[in-house]
Protein backbone atom coordinates (compact mmCIF):
# COMPACT_ATOMS: atom_id res chain seq x y z
CA UNK A 1 0.00 0.00 0.00
CA UNK A 2 0.49 3.51 -0.03
CA UNK A 3 1.39 5.32 2.93
CA UNK A 4 2.13 8.44 4.36
CA UNK A 5 3.41 7.92 8.17
CA UNK A 6 2.33 10.59 10.80
CA UNK A 7 5.09 10.68 13.90
CA UNK A 8 7.32 13.17 15.80
CA UNK A 9 9.32 12.02 19.06
CA UNK A 10 11.80 9.72 18.97
CA UNK A 11 9.76 6.79 20.19
CA UNK A 12 8.31 6.78 16.62
CA UNK A 13 10.88 6.25 14.40
CA UNK A 14 11.06 2.43 15.03
CA UNK A 15 8.01 2.46 13.59
CA UNK A 16 8.78 4.61 10.36
CA UNK A 17 11.91 2.18 10.09
CA UNK A 18 9.69 -0.79 9.49
CA UNK A 19 7.20 0.81 7.83
CA UNK A 20 10.53 1.54 5.34
CA UNK A 21 12.13 -2.20 5.55
CA UNK A 22 8.39 -3.31 4.80
CA UNK A 23 6.65 -4.45 1.63
CA UNK A 24 4.59 -1.12 1.37
CA UNK A 25 5.89 2.08 0.08
CA UNK A 26 6.34 5.32 2.17
CA UNK A 27 5.74 8.17 0.11
CA UNK A 28 5.73 10.86 2.72
CA UNK A 29 5.98 11.35 6.10
CA UNK A 30 3.79 14.11 8.30
CA UNK A 31 5.40 15.49 11.62
CA UNK A 32 5.11 18.55 14.07
CA UNK A 33 7.27 21.77 13.29
CA UNK A 34 10.60 22.55 14.33
CA UNK A 35 10.87 23.13 17.88
CA UNK A 36 13.23 24.59 19.55
CA UNK A 37 16.05 22.46 21.37
CA UNK A 38 19.16 22.55 23.45
CA UNK A 39 20.62 25.24 25.21
CA UNK A 40 20.98 27.48 21.94
CA UNK A 41 17.31 26.62 21.48
CA UNK A 42 17.70 26.91 17.86
CA UNK A 43 15.08 24.67 15.82
CA UNK A 44 15.47 21.51 14.89
CA UNK A 45 13.40 19.18 12.85
CA UNK A 46 11.76 15.99 15.03
CA UNK A 47 13.32 13.05 14.95
CA UNK A 48 10.90 11.65 12.64
CA UNK A 49 11.47 14.24 10.35
CA UNK A 50 15.40 13.33 10.55
CA UNK A 51 15.02 9.84 9.68
CA UNK A 52 12.59 10.80 7.00
CA UNK A 53 14.94 13.14 5.42
CA UNK A 54 17.81 10.70 5.32
CA UNK A 55 15.63 8.01 3.87
CA UNK A 56 14.82 11.01 0.96
CA UNK A 57 10.97 10.67 2.04
CA UNK A 58 9.13 13.60 2.08
CA UNK A 59 8.21 15.66 4.96
CA UNK A 60 5.14 17.69 5.52
CA UNK A 61 5.13 20.23 8.46
CA UNK A 62 1.46 21.73 8.66
CA UNK A 63 1.20 23.77 11.92
CA UNK A 64 -2.14 22.58 12.45
CA UNK A 65 -3.75 19.45 10.75
CA UNK A 66 -6.54 21.35 9.60
CA UNK A 67 -4.43 23.62 7.39
CA UNK A 68 -6.10 24.20 3.52
CA UNK A 69 -1.89 23.78 2.44
CA UNK A 70 -1.74 20.51 3.96
CA UNK A 71 -4.65 19.00 3.20
CA UNK A 72 -4.41 20.15 -0.59
CA UNK A 73 -0.85 18.09 -0.50
CA UNK A 74 -2.14 14.59 1.32
CA UNK A 75 -5.30 15.06 -1.38
CA UNK A 76 -2.66 15.15 -4.08
CA UNK A 77 -0.45 12.36 -2.36
CA UNK A 78 -3.48 10.04 -2.14
CA UNK A 79 -2.31 7.51 0.14
CA UNK A 80 -4.35 3.98 1.01
CA UNK A 81 -3.40 4.45 4.58
CA UNK A 82 -1.93 6.42 7.12
CA UNK A 83 -0.43 4.92 9.85
CA UNK A 84 0.06 7.04 13.27
CA UNK A 85 2.43 7.04 16.18
CA UNK A 86 2.63 9.88 18.99
CA UNK A 87 2.04 12.76 16.16
CA UNK A 88 1.50 15.44 18.83
CA UNK A 89 -2.05 16.79 17.47
CA UNK A 90 -5.46 15.98 16.78
CA UNK A 91 -7.02 15.33 13.10
CA UNK A 92 -9.91 16.45 11.70
CA UNK A 93 -12.29 14.01 10.62
CA UNK A 94 -12.47 15.57 6.83
CA UNK A 95 -8.64 14.60 7.01
CA UNK A 96 -9.43 11.00 8.76
CA UNK A 97 -11.37 10.53 5.36
CA UNK A 98 -8.68 11.63 2.83
CA UNK A 99 -6.91 7.99 2.91
CA UNK A 100 -9.30 4.85 1.56
CA UNK A 101 -8.14 3.05 4.50
CA UNK A 102 -8.35 5.43 7.23
CA UNK A 103 -5.52 6.26 9.53
CA UNK A 104 -4.40 3.36 11.43
CA UNK A 105 -2.72 4.73 15.36
CA UNK A 106 0.24 2.47 17.48
CA UNK A 107 -0.46 3.49 20.75
CA UNK A 108 1.22 2.32 23.54
CA UNK A 109 -1.20 0.88 26.16
CA UNK A 110 -4.06 -2.32 25.99
CA UNK A 111 -6.69 -0.25 25.42
CA UNK A 112 -9.08 0.45 27.02
CA UNK A 113 -6.83 1.21 29.54
CA UNK A 114 -4.56 4.59 29.58
CA UNK A 115 -5.99 6.65 26.96
CA UNK A 116 -4.32 9.70 26.25
CA UNK A 117 -0.90 11.42 25.77
CA UNK A 118 1.70 9.85 28.31
CA UNK A 119 0.07 5.80 28.55
CA UNK A 120 3.45 4.34 29.69
CA UNK A 121 4.06 7.03 32.13
CA UNK A 122 0.27 6.43 33.85
CA UNK A 123 1.23 2.26 33.84
CA UNK A 124 4.02 3.10 35.75
CA UNK A 125 2.85 5.57 38.77
CA UNK A 126 0.02 3.21 39.24
CA UNK A 127 1.67 0.05 39.20
CA UNK A 128 0.57 -2.16 36.73
CA UNK A 129 3.04 -5.24 36.13
CA UNK A 130 1.41 -5.44 32.42
CA UNK A 131 1.17 -3.35 29.50
CA UNK A 132 1.39 -3.44 26.01
CA UNK A 133 0.92 -1.69 22.70
CA UNK A 134 -2.20 -1.23 20.42
CA UNK A 135 -3.32 -0.47 16.63
CA UNK A 136 -6.53 0.98 15.96
CA UNK A 137 -8.25 2.72 13.54
CA UNK A 138 -8.34 6.28 14.51
CA UNK A 139 -11.85 8.03 15.21
CA UNK A 140 -12.28 11.22 16.31
CA UNK A 141 -12.95 10.32 19.97
CA UNK A 142 -9.68 10.34 21.89
CA UNK A 143 -8.22 6.51 21.55
CA UNK A 144 -11.96 5.07 20.82
CA UNK A 145 -11.58 3.96 17.98
CA UNK A 146 -11.96 0.00 17.02
CA UNK A 147 -8.68 -2.19 17.40
CA UNK A 148 -6.62 -4.18 15.16
CA UNK A 149 -3.98 -6.56 17.46
CA UNK A 150 -2.07 -5.92 20.73
CA UNK A 151 1.06 -6.52 21.89
CA UNK A 152 1.83 -7.11 26.06
CA UNK A 153 5.08 -6.25 27.52
CA UNK A 154 5.87 -6.86 31.12
CA UNK A 155 6.68 -3.81 33.27
CA UNK A 156 10.01 -4.68 35.44
CA UNK A 157 10.28 -3.35 38.77
CA UNK A 158 12.68 -0.93 38.21
CA UNK A 159 11.69 0.33 34.79
CA UNK A 160 11.91 3.97 34.11
CA UNK A 161 9.34 5.13 31.81
CA UNK A 162 12.07 5.68 28.80
CA UNK A 163 13.37 2.67 29.06
CA UNK A 164 9.30 0.67 29.07
CA UNK A 165 8.81 2.82 25.89
CA UNK A 166 11.68 1.60 24.27
CA UNK A 167 10.84 -1.62 24.25
CA UNK A 168 7.15 -0.91 23.44
CA UNK A 169 8.37 1.14 20.41
CA UNK A 170 10.02 -1.70 18.79
CA UNK A 171 7.48 -4.27 19.15
CA UNK A 172 4.55 -2.06 18.63
CA UNK A 173 6.64 -1.03 15.30
CA UNK A 174 6.35 -4.87 14.37
CA UNK A 175 2.83 -4.83 14.91
CA UNK A 176 2.24 -1.64 13.01
CA UNK A 177 3.47 -3.73 10.03
CA UNK A 178 1.75 -6.58 10.59
CA UNK A 179 -1.53 -4.36 10.66
CA UNK A 180 -1.26 -3.09 7.52
CA UNK A 181 -0.05 -6.80 6.13
CA UNK A 182 -3.52 -7.67 7.53
CA UNK A 183 -5.84 -5.08 6.36
CA UNK A 184 -4.10 -5.05 3.04
CA UNK A 185 -4.26 -8.76 2.86
CA UNK A 186 -8.34 -8.38 3.75
CA UNK A 187 -7.94 -10.79 6.57
CA UNK A 188 -7.75 -8.18 9.45
CA UNK A 189 -10.73 -7.08 10.90
CA UNK A 190 -10.98 -4.55 13.68
CA UNK A 191 -13.04 -5.11 16.53
CA UNK A 192 -14.68 -2.24 18.93
CA UNK A 193 -13.40 -1.81 21.82
CA UNK A 194 -14.91 -2.68 25.81
CA UNK A 195 -16.98 -0.16 27.50
CA UNK A 196 -15.45 -0.85 30.62
CA UNK A 197 -11.67 -0.43 31.78
CA UNK A 198 -11.42 2.86 30.54
CA UNK A 199 -8.59 4.84 31.93
CA UNK A 200 -7.59 8.09 30.92
CA UNK A 201 -3.97 9.13 30.72
CA UNK A 202 -2.77 12.80 30.34
CA UNK A 203 0.05 14.47 29.55
CA UNK A 204 2.37 14.90 33.25
CA UNK A 205 3.58 17.72 33.99
CA UNK A 206 6.63 19.56 35.65
CA UNK A 207 4.17 20.39 38.37
CA UNK A 208 3.18 16.09 38.33
CA UNK A 209 7.14 15.13 38.74
CA UNK A 210 7.42 17.59 41.61
CA UNK A 211 8.68 14.08 44.20
CA UNK A 212 5.83 14.01 47.09
CA UNK A 213 8.23 12.66 50.17
CA UNK A 214 4.90 12.41 52.14
CA UNK A 215 4.04 9.83 50.20
CA UNK A 216 4.58 6.08 50.48
CA UNK A 217 7.92 4.53 49.43
CA UNK A 218 6.39 2.53 46.93
CA UNK A 219 5.06 5.62 45.17
CA UNK A 220 7.84 7.86 45.58
CA UNK A 221 9.38 5.32 43.67
CA UNK A 222 6.77 5.23 41.15
CA UNK A 223 6.64 8.67 40.97
CA UNK A 224 10.65 9.47 39.80
CA UNK A 225 10.03 6.07 37.57
CA UNK A 226 7.34 7.37 35.75
CA UNK A 227 8.67 10.85 35.47
CA UNK A 228 12.24 9.53 33.67
CA UNK A 229 13.57 11.49 31.47
CA UNK A 230 10.46 13.30 30.84
CA UNK A 231 9.81 15.77 32.42
CA UNK A 232 11.99 15.11 35.16
CA UNK A 233 11.67 14.07 38.65
CA UNK A 234 12.50 16.74 40.85
CA UNK A 235 12.42 18.01 44.70
CA UNK A 236 13.75 21.56 46.25
CA UNK A 237 16.52 21.82 49.01
CA UNK A 238 16.16 25.42 50.19
CA UNK A 239 15.09 27.48 47.14
CA UNK A 240 17.44 25.12 45.03
CA UNK A 241 15.63 23.13 42.38
CA UNK A 242 17.68 19.15 42.45
CA UNK A 243 16.69 16.71 39.57
CA UNK A 244 16.37 12.77 40.25
CA UNK A 245 16.96 10.08 38.84
CA UNK A 246 15.40 6.73 40.24
CA UNK A 247 15.80 6.16 43.87
CA UNK A 248 16.38 2.85 45.64
CA UNK A 249 12.62 1.67 47.45
CA UNK A 250 14.01 -0.92 49.25
CA UNK A 251 17.42 -0.06 50.58
CA UNK A 252 17.65 -2.29 53.54
CA UNK A 253 19.10 -1.22 57.09
CA UNK A 254 22.24 0.78 57.70
CA UNK A 255 25.10 -0.94 59.93
CA UNK A 256 25.95 -0.24 62.82
CA UNK A 257 28.40 2.73 63.39
CA UNK A 258 27.07 3.82 59.56
CA UNK A 259 26.26 7.11 60.23
CA UNK A 260 28.24 9.89 62.51
CA UNK A 261 25.39 10.23 64.96
CA UNK A 262 24.80 6.83 65.06
CA UNK A 263 22.85 4.10 62.70
CA UNK A 264 19.26 4.25 61.35
CA UNK A 265 17.68 2.14 63.20
CA UNK A 266 18.86 3.83 66.62
CA UNK A 267 18.71 7.27 65.53
CA UNK A 268 15.16 6.83 64.00
CA UNK A 269 13.93 6.43 60.50
CA UNK A 270 14.29 9.74 58.87
CA UNK A 271 11.12 11.95 58.61
CA UNK A 272 9.12 12.60 55.36
CA UNK A 273 12.12 14.97 52.66
CA UNK A 274 14.76 14.52 55.96
CA UNK A 275 18.11 13.29 53.98
CA UNK A 276 20.37 10.89 55.95
CA UNK A 277 23.80 10.24 55.04
CA UNK A 278 25.36 6.83 55.66
CA UNK A 279 28.29 5.45 54.74
CA UNK A 280 26.40 2.83 52.97
CA UNK A 281 24.48 5.78 50.56
CA UNK A 282 22.02 8.53 51.26
CA UNK A 283 18.56 7.94 52.63
CA UNK A 284 15.49 10.50 52.22
CA UNK A 285 12.46 10.11 54.42
CA UNK A 286 9.17 8.79 53.25
CA UNK A 287 5.67 8.16 54.88
CA UNK A 288 6.63 4.88 55.52
CA UNK A 289 10.27 3.41 54.79
CA UNK A 290 12.96 5.67 53.57
CA UNK A 291 14.05 5.12 49.95
CA UNK A 292 18.05 5.19 48.79
CA UNK A 293 18.90 8.36 46.82
CA UNK A 294 20.07 7.76 43.55
CA UNK A 295 21.83 9.96 40.80
CA UNK A 296 21.30 14.38 41.26
CA UNK A 297 21.87 17.13 39.71
CA UNK A 298 22.10 20.40 41.15
CA UNK A 299 21.51 23.47 39.27
CA UNK A 300 23.90 24.77 36.82
CA UNK A 301 25.70 21.40 37.70
CA UNK A 302 26.70 17.87 35.86
CA UNK A 303 24.84 15.04 37.21
CA UNK A 304 26.55 13.13 40.16
CA UNK A 305 25.52 10.45 42.87
CA UNK A 306 23.88 11.56 45.79
CA UNK A 307 26.78 10.94 48.13
CA UNK A 308 28.93 13.27 46.17
CA UNK A 309 26.50 15.81 46.40
CA UNK A 310 25.24 15.78 50.24
CA UNK A 311 28.54 15.20 51.11
CA UNK A 312 29.79 18.41 49.66
CA UNK A 313 26.91 20.21 51.00
CA UNK A 314 28.60 20.21 54.48
CA UNK A 315 25.74 20.76 56.31
CA UNK A 316 24.05 18.86 59.37
CA UNK A 317 20.57 18.58 58.31
CA UNK A 318 19.46 18.37 54.97
CA UNK A 319 15.51 18.70 54.20
CA UNK A 320 13.78 17.95 50.45
CA UNK A 321 10.38 19.52 49.60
Amino acid sequence: MRVVFAGTPQAAVPALDALLKSGHEVVAVVTRPDAPAGRGLHLEPSPVAQRAAEAGVEVLKPGRPRDPQFVDRLQQIGPDIVPITAYGALIPQSVLDIPAQGWVNLHFSLLPAWRGAAPVQHAILHGDDITGATTFRLVKELDAGPVFGVVTESIQPDDTAGELLGRLAVSGADLLVATLDGIESGQLEARPQPAEGVSLAPKLTAEDARVRWDQPAIAVDRQIRATTPSPGAWTTLGEARLKLWPVDPAPGSAAPGDAGGGDAASTGAPAPGEVRILRSGVLVGTATAPVGLGDVQPPGKRRMRAADWARGLRQDRLVLS
